[in-house]
């Protein structure tokens, strides 16, 4: 088709890498390359990179994914970028200023999981400021506001130096553009901006001691604000265009964080209504608000949005155009999953058996997992999987809990313990468990927010943990909800895209260019049958979810005099 020769390019930097992929106007991604960043690791929960390392990164992957993708220049109509919410610091003609005890200029990056500002974290959080209650009542070490007064406090040639602090998002779109121009989404959600108010909170500034970012309109943080997907000045600059090997004035996006550009590149696929009804469902405000974006990982993001503001407790938000523009975003997450399954697996005395049969199979070990539970229920000869986890039960809080109950003291459980007459069957039940744990961590958040006025019923999955069908599988039985996987699996690139084809003028706004280039893959649907079984089941097993959290609470107080 004639359209499908004009491409967008999604740039996506994590924490390892940075990602280019080349995308039709419907979604469809034609080609992609990564390059590894450096990271200085110069003491314990100090992270730092290099902005200049993590252009060339990019630039790199975009020439490389071009070439793979036999596409040129003349055919690319916009560029998004998303990256981690790392914090750049800028000097005199753009060049780098350290933030590293090392001195070296060239480490200008704070990563987005550096804690050395947990003592600002603190002192700001004991402000209790108004702007405080838009970031889920306190700022965590991993925003930037408090890095930046750690820069203030520990750093003050540098911070001297510095003439412009940006999110990574805001830095590339920056570098790519030659004008400064900050995101709503990377403001709002990290740095404190009011971005229902369009200000930054001078009060807040004098208070916590950021006085100096005040001056000449905030021009060290960001004076122009605008939303994802908007088109910078005169796009991509001559320089960049040269270093990119793409063209000069090539539209180019307001950028968005990793995490948001995943929601925006899955929630936006059209489905078939959910009451069986032949017609597909118009892809609008009201349909939007029904659908939350599960991105799951290492750890779990849960993204919701809605037309009113919708205070959540214990749920980061409600954040205005952070996601999709003119929506507010609730932010709800999971602080271990991924990393919780891994750890239940390889601390247990079984894991190294169990991974050398997965191995003997070439199958993960999460898939041999899931054919070892199927086999145990039917020789259990139970009339549903999820059955066999009856008398075991776990509490996923292993590194505390974010959402709803806002408690990082909060620790895991498991309870239904035993000595067991073969420790590979315990495995499986424990790996099994624990996938039904985070579940009804899920449905906990879901619930919150829907007690709170949101109307959530269809789960869109993506990350790591959407390649796990029991993960999926469990996620729609223990919520309710359908669960549709994305048919592009990179949907952070995608999302990316997105924004780029808005930008050049592609698709009008965010949520029609979401519509066109996001498309579903597999839906999952709960089980129903067998007299409501399942539904029953995990019903009673969110009771004692519920409960496990209080009982734990009572242990922690009896304890609390030692």
């Amino acid at each position: 088709a004639e359209e499908e020769r004009e491409y967008v390019v999604g740039i996506d930097v994590g924490t390892g890498s940075a990602r280019a992929g080349i995308f039709t106007l419907s979604g469809k991604m034609v080609a992609t390359s990564a390059n590894s960043i450096k990271m200085w690791k110069p003491k314990e929960d100090y992270y730092e990179q290099s902005s200049d390392d993590v252009w060339n990164a990019c630039c790199k992957s975009v020439k490389e994914a071009m070439e793979l993708g036999n596409v040129t220049k003349e055919q690319i109509k916009g560029i998004g970028f998303d990256a981690t919410c790392s914090l750049v610091a800028l000097g005199e003609n753009d060049k780098p200023v350290t933030v590293s005890p090392s001195k070296n200029d060239e480490q200008n990056i704070i990563v987005w999981m550096d804690h050395r500002a947990i003592e600002q974290t603190k002192r700001i959080n004991g402000t209790k400021h108004r702007v405080l209650q838009y970031v889920g009542g306190g700022v965590s070490p991993e925003m930037e506001t408090p890095k930046l007064l750690w820069l203030k406090e520990n750093l003050p040639e540098s911070w001297q130096r510095t003439s412009k602090y940006l999110d990574l998002s805001d830095f590339l779109s920056y570098r790519a553009t030659g004008e400064d121009v900050r995101s709503l989404c990377t403001v709002v959600c990290k740095w404190t901006y009011l971005g229902h108010e369009h200000k930054w909170d001078e009060t807040f500034m004098k208070l916590i001691g950021l006085e100096e970012l005040i001056g000449q309109n905030y021009v060290k943080i960001g004076s122009k604000v605008r939303p994802a997907g908007d088109s910078i000045g005169s796009g991509l600059c001559s320089q960049s265009a040269q270093e990119m090997g793409l063209k000069e004035g090539t539209k180019v996006a307001v950028g968005i964080i990793d995490a948001h550009a995943g929601g925006i590149g899955v929630l936006g696929a059209v489905l078939p209504a959910d009451d069986g009804d032949d017609d597909d469902v118009p892809v609008d405000a009201e349909e939007i608000e029904k659908r939350i974006a599960v991105i799951s990982g290492t750890s779990t993001c849960h993204m919701a949005s809605s037309r009113k503001p919708i205070d959540v407790p214990g749920v980061w938000g409600p954040l205005y155009s952070a996601m999709i523009p003119d929506f507010w975003l609730s932010e709800g997450g999971e602080s271990t999953t991924g990393y919780l399954i891994d750890h239940i697996i390889n601390s247990h005395a079984a894991s190294v058996a169990m991974r050398a049969k997965a191995a003997q199979k070439n199958m993960s070990i999460y898939a041999f997992l899931n054919v070892c539970v199927s086999e145990l229920s039917q020789k259990y000869n139970l009339s549903h999987h999820s059955l066999l986890t009856k008398n075991l039960h776990i509490l996923p809080y292993f590194h505390g809990n974010r959402s709803p109950r806002a408690d990082p003291q909060a620790v895991g459980v498991i309870s239904g313990a035993k000595v067991a007459s073969d420790l590979e069957v315990d495995l499986i039940l424990n790996y099994y468990a624990t996938i039904q744990a985070i579940a009804h961590g899920t449905r906990h958040i879901i619930a919150s927010m829907n007690a709170n006025g949101h109307k959530i019923s269809t789960i869109f999955m993506t990350g790591g943990n959407s390649k796990n069908d029991l993960f999926v599988s469990e996620h729609a039985d223990v919520t309710g909800c359908r669960v549709v996987l994305s048919k592009e699996q990179e949907a952070v690139l995608l999302g990316s895209a997105v924004l780029g084809s808005v930008a050049g003028g592609i698709y009008k706004t965010v949520i029609e260019g979401m519509k066109h280039m996001c498309n579903a893959g597999q839906i999952i649907l709960p089980t129903k049958g067998d007299n409501g079984l399942v539904e029953k089941y995990h019903k009673a097993k969110h009771d004692i979810f519920l409960k496990m959290y209080d009982h734990e609470m009572e242990y922690r107080s009896i304890m609390s005099d030692f």
